[in-house]
């Protein structure tokens, strides 16, 4: 019997099995109920402007500035408060164009200007003394970067890059573009890029940091070029945090650029950065090292600044310096020639503000900057403004165009004797 049972018992057990899996489970307590706060999923990371905030600055009110989105009117512009040299004046050229951004000139005097923050690129144009603003392109995204090139105009959203061929010719009627490159990264932090045009007939930009900080993925934080005609892509220089503003030397041909700086490290740290690219594959330190010599208190263990190339030029902190230009034109004093100005966007991560102005940068011969100085301010009021400078451009008759994106318009700095 003893041995019947045996046998018996594992076919037992295997039958009971899904039978007990078939009734119903014992009553007990029901389990409290878990509020959507106190989901144990892994909460969603913080916006990119952030990341990085240390505990102690928990408590900090600094947000990022309210974007233009609209545009001034005439009298809201405060241009008798702007604070020029001697000699120079500056007026009203032409608004009604919102989120004015990065500028290009048009080899028959038409004034292309992108935008940020609104799906369009404006287009300006004068006749007999009196300019018109027109929408040139819609439904694009974040188109930031606009350069002129060979009568076409190419314009940088925040993926791809788009030309318009004889657009000077076409300014009722675009058309249809060809497309240059679309296979650049989509991120929308830093995602937003300057254009320009080299000595060799490349698209040089930015592709920013996906973050405030962080180590970004080997396609981020860099300084690209495309061939326009074979769409092939090469990186120029890394470490390149966020550059909104590059120009080529008149007489070295090499490429200069702005660079913003990280957030969440106090008032006064790090500054904001002018650079120089003398060879290809430079990398200029982020996010190990900030303005040439400070190692960021996260990323930088276990790295040295000194494995970094250095900035020509400390800009102040948190200015967020934009476009930049050097100086080629015959109206302005003879030692402007070749100098570089540019535009200080204006600080959000200091407590009280810096920037909101135009500075100038004197090179000596062999590129060092050698006197770095005020050259237009008034846009700011106390801790607060009414305009912010975006890039420049400098015109045929030596004077300089510049944008303004709060204030949706483009000003004219003239020089008279």
């Amino acid at each position: 019997m003893q041995a019947a049972l045996r046998l018996l018992l594992p076919a037992l057990i295997l039958y009971a099995l899904p039978l007990a899996a078939q009734q119903p489970a014992v009553q007990s307590a029901p389990a409290p109920q878990t509020t959507l706060s106190e989901s144990p999923l892994t909460p969603p990371p913080p916006p990119a402007w952030l990341q990085g905030r240390p505990e102690s600055m928990k408590d900090s009110m600094l947000v990022p500035n309210a974007p233009g989105l609209s545009a001034k009117s005439a009298a809201e512009m405060k241009l008798e408060q702007i604070r020029l040299p001697p000699g120079f004046r500056i007026a009203l050229w032409a608004q009604g164009l919102p989120n004015a951004r990065s500028i290009a000139l048009g080899a028959k005097g038409t004034v292309f200007v992108g935008t940020r923050l609104i799906d369009s690129v404006y287009a300006v144009t004068e006749k007999e003394g009196k300019r018109q603003v027109r929408i040139l392109l819609k439904g694009l995204q974040q188109p930031n970067g606009v350069a002129f090139h060979n009568g076409a105009l190419y314009v940088a959203e925040r993926s791809r890059i788009l030309r318009y061929d004889n657009i000077e010719d076409h300014l009722d009627n675009p058309g249809k573009p060809v497309l240059v490159f679309d296979a650049l990264p989509r991120d929308e932090p830093h995602g937003w890029k300057y254009l320009t045009v080299g000595p060799d007939g490349w698209l040089y930009f930015g592709i920013g940091a996906p973050c405030n900080i962080c180590v970004p993925p080997d396609t981020h934080a860099q300084i690209v070029r495309v061939d326009p005609n074979k769409g092939i892509l090469e990186t120029v220089a890394r470490g390149v945090r966020n550059s909104v503003g590059m120009a080529f030397h008149p007489n070295t041909r090499e490429l200069w650029f702005t660079e913003n700086g990280r957030d969440w490290m106090g008032d006064d740290l790090p500054s904001d950065t002018l650079h120089r690219v003398s060879r290809k594959g430079m990398h200029f330190g982020y996010p190990y090292c900030h303005q040439g010599d400070v190692p960021d208190p996260q990323w930088g263990r276990g790295r040295a600044c000194g494995e970094f190339a250095p900035p020509v030029l400390q800009l102040g902190p948190h200015v967020a310096p934009l476009g930049m230009r050097f100086y080629t034109g015959k109206m302005f004093p003879a030692e402007f020639r070749n100098r570089i100005i540019i535009a200080n966007h204006g600080s959000w991560n200091r407590t009280n503000k810096l920037g909101f102005n135009l500075m100038q940068v004197t090179l000596d011969a062999q590129g060092k900057a050698v006197k770095y100085e005020l050259f237009a301010e008034g846009w700011a009021e106390g801790n607060g403004y009414w305009g912010r400078p975006v890039d420049l451009q400098v015109m045929p008759d030596g004077a300089l165009l510049v944008s303004d994106d709060a204030a949706g318009a483009l000003y004219r700095i003239s020089y008279q004797r």
